[in-house]
């Protein structure tokens, strides 16, 4: 059982180290970056969203907000239904989202093996 908790540390170690490294390369959480490639093909209500990142419902919405903060998103009210609420990338959603993409950081051995 050791041994496995030993590999669990050392994932969450390099996950650790690789958030750290993503918030410091490109000025957003992982859960930011998750949430703009959620929303970068289309469209999303939070709902959507949440079950697409798998994220609670609260905490979703903490890192909508935090991405409305830092101007990465727009709502707009469904065409159809005015009750839904959709979020998108603004420009500078787009922009650092295409950031993100042409500037990968290097995972760490032990991450890589696992997505793979």
């Amino acid at each position: 059982m050791s041994k496995i908790l030993c590999k669990i540390r050392d994932l969450q170690k390099a996950l650790d180290a690789y958030a750290a490294a993503f918030e410091a390369a490109h000025g957003l959480s992982l859960k930011e970056g998750m949430l703009l490639c959620c929303i970068a093909e289309s469209e999303r209500t939070a709902s959507e969203i949440a079950l697409a990142t798998e994220l609670s419902s609260s905490n979703c919405s903490k890192i909508i907000a935090s991405a409305e903060r830092k101007e990465l998103l727009r709502r707009s009210l469904g065409a159809s239904d005015k009750r839904n609420m959709f979020f998108g990338l603004t420009e500078e959603g787009k922009r650092i989202l295409g950031n993100i993409n042409a500037n990968p950081l290097e995972v760490p051995d032990v991450i890589r093996k696992i997505i793979e």
